[in-house]
């Protein structure tokens, strides 16, 4: 396994492992688990944007362009209908 996909799957891992945290948070009523899941998902996010980092200086992970503010405005749009709701 070359450093490129072990630098991906740890992103990979990461961003799932942000999902769940996202998942157990909202589900629990415990406030000194909430507080201490939440200090837990802010400490994987900063490994995240290390790794990110990385990955963009080495050329693992090139990010999309910026969306034109068509695109932007659009994505709002269907947003604030489907919240209206």
């Amino acid at each position: 396994m070359d450093e490129k996909m072990m630098v991906n799957d740890t992103l990979t891992g990461i961003n799932g492992e942000l999902v769940r945290y996202g998942e157990m948070i909202s589900q629990t009523e415990n406030p000194q688990l909430k507080q201490t899941l939440k200090q837990m998902r802010n400490q994987c996010e900063m490994s995240q944007e290390e790794i990110y980092q990385i990955a963009r200086e080495r050329s693992y992970y090139v990010p999309a362009g910026p969306a034109s503010p068509e695109s932007v405005a659009h994505v709002r749009s269907v947003l604030t209908q489907a919240s209206v709701k």
